[in-house]
Order: C-alpha cells, then sequence, then structure tokens
C-alpha cells in the first residue's frame, strides 16, 4: 500500500517527535533517529562535514568543530561568517555535494538536511549521513530534539541544555510584549512578488512561537508562501508586516529590493506603515541559516522594535 506523502511526513513527525533521542548501538556508536531513517553514527566524531546550514547553525552554538560546508555564493549570515572561510573546505552546493572532495577529506560523519534529499544515497556512501531536519509545524520540539541530538553525538550534553534553556527564557519573556502587541503578516519578497506564510509554515514563527495574531489566514500553508498583492496587504491592514528579503538572502542583485517593492500607497495605508512597524529582518539568517542562533537573533530584534513601539506616542 502506498500512503499519501502528507500522511507519510505527518506520521515521521510524530515517530520523530516521539523516538529518544538517541540510542546507544555499542561502546563506540549511537542510532540516531533521523529525517531518512535510523543510522549508526560514531560517538564525538572528529571529522564532520556539515551541508544543512540549518543544522550548522545549531552545531555552532554548541561548539561543535567541523571540517568541511558548502561554499556558494550565497554567503552565511554574520553570526556564521567564519565558514565562508577557506579553512573550511568546499564540499559543494546546499543541493549538490561534491562527493570527490567529500571523499578526498574521509569524514567520519556527514550531517545533510532537506535540500540534499536526493544525495543521501550517494552520502551515505563516504561517511555516516544523517538528515537532523527541523519541522516547521512543530518548530520548537524539534529544534530542540536537533540541539540535544547534536549535543548527544558530540559530548556537549551541557552545553546542549545551556543553549535551550537560554532559547526557552527567551521565547517567555518575547511572548509577555509579542501576545499583545497586535496583528501580524508574514511576508517574502523574491522578484519583486510578495508572499505571505502563514501559522505552521517554515516562516510561521512569528505567529506560532511568539504569538503574534495573524492578520489573515490561508487553506494552505504553502512551502513558498501564499501570493498576495498591496491590495491584500491594505484589505488586511496587519499592525505588523516582518519581511523576509529572499533576493537579498541569496545575493540576487538585480531588481527591486523588498522597501521598493512594499514603498506603494497601498501598503502606505495599513497600520504597520502608519506605526512605523514594518521590520526587515536579517534575510540571510533566517533563510539561509534558520537555526537556533538565527531564531534567537530573530528574537532580540523583534524585542527591539517592540520596546521601540512603547516610546512612540
Amino acid at each position: 500500500m502506498r500512503f499519501p506523502q502528507a500522511l507519510v511526513s505527518t506520521l515521521f513527525s510524530i515517530m520523530l517527535l516521539s523516538a529518544p533521542v538517541a540510542l546507544a548501538a555499542d561502546a563506540a556508536t549511537l542510532e540516531i533517529v533521523h529525517a531518512q531513517g535510523t543510522t549508526a553514527v560514531p560517538k564525538n566524531p572528529q571529522r564532520v562535514v556539515i551541508l544543512s546550514p540549518a543544522t550548522l547553525d545549531i552545531a555552532d552554538a554548541l561548539g561543535v568543530k567541523v571540517i568541511g560546508v558548502p561554499q556558494t555564493s550565497a554567503h552565511y549570515p554574520a553570526h556564521l561568517a567564519k565558514y565562508n572561510d577557506s579553512a573550511y573546505f568546499n564540499a559543494g552546493t546546499l543541493f549538490e555535494p561534491d562527493y570527490e572532495a567529500l571523499s578526498n577529506a574521509k569524514p567520519d560523519l556527514i550531517l545533510a538536511g532537506a535540500r540534499a534529499i536526493e544525495a543521501y544515497g550517494k552520502l551515505s556512501e563516504i561517511a555516516p549521513t544523517i538528515s537532523l531536519d527541523l519541522d516547521p509545524k512543530h518548530f520548537v520540539q524539534s529544534l530542540t530534539e536537533r540541539t540535544e541530538q547534536l549535543g548527544t553525538i558530540f559530548d556537549k550534553q551541557d552545553k546542549a541544555r545551556e543553549v535551550i534553556a537560554a532559547f526557552n527564557t527567551q521565547i517567555a519573556d518575547l511572548r509577555k510584549e509579542s501576545t499583545h502587541a497586535g496583528s501580524a503578516m508574514m511576508l517574502m519578497i523574491n522578484g519583486g512578488k510578495i508572499s505571505a506564510h502563514s501559522p505552521g509554515s517554515r516562516f510561521g514563527f512569528i505567529y506560532d512561537v511568539l504569538g503574534f495574531k495573524p492578520a489573515t489566514s490561508f487553506p494552505q500553508t504553502g512551502k513558498h508562501g501564499n501570493a498576495v498583492s498591496p491590495e491584500f496587504i491594505m484589505e488586511a491592514n496587519p499592525d505588523w508586516l516582518f519581511v523576509l528579503d529572499r533576493d537579498s538572502a541569496i545575493g540576487r542583485k538585480e531588481g527591486a529590493s523588498a522597501q521598493q517593492v512594499l514603498d506603494n500607497p497601498l501598503v502606505r495605508k495599513t497600520n504597520a506603515w502608519k506605526k512605523q512597524q514594518v521590520v526587515y529582518l536579517d534575510s540571510g539568517s533566517l533563510y539561509i541559516a534558520g537555526g537556533i542562533q538565527s531564531y534567537s537573533n530573530l528574537m532580540t530584534q523583534v524585542k527591539q522594535v517592540l520596546d521601540k513601539a512603547k516610546t512612540q506616542p
């Protein structure tokens, strides 16, 4: 029997989120349950390649040493900028790993991700490979579990607990303000086009975790959001507009910027524009990376704009 992909994804999420962080296969190996199955990985591996920026973001927060990462024209955000350096060998792109370079590097462990899903089989022939993907529908829960898994693999459990505790404290503190801050809309600008992201979507953190009231809703979350127009934004009339500029995130120079796209007579009629509550997020951090440090930085930025709003007349 062949199940629909959506049902498979749901069942996998339930399985993954209810599974233990890791099982000890033997003295030197752990069994890790991940997006591609269950894989035996060495404890505390020394030669580690990370293909997923979100996993790199979490691993960096724990102080994990890495030998190789993808090097593309879309540079890492500021908090991961050191990985742009040639000290880390180029493992290919986010979608197309450099198999020859990976084979020559002889890694102990490869941490892949959803963007490299088609490469999983070949990567597994080079070294144990796991995909610690995040689940947008259970974002904080899955982020916590991935952080715990990395802490267990690299014998950094105490650091993982410290990072998770700080993250949760930041959420709790911010929610005291954000849940009463009014309605919001999360937008992504890409090639001059506007899409809005719903609760439960890839960029639903603003609603799902921080508690902003959605200014509108959509029947489907949409992998890339839902296409909207300036008229739609005006009619939804959010108190806050949170904006991710994909073009900027991927280093695309041509075309209008997010600021130019939104600066039009219709968007200017919204409460968000009138109150100067259009917030341009760190797009590279969220779109390219999107791990625990990225979302911590997002909360710092949101806290700053909320505090500023309280001082406005």
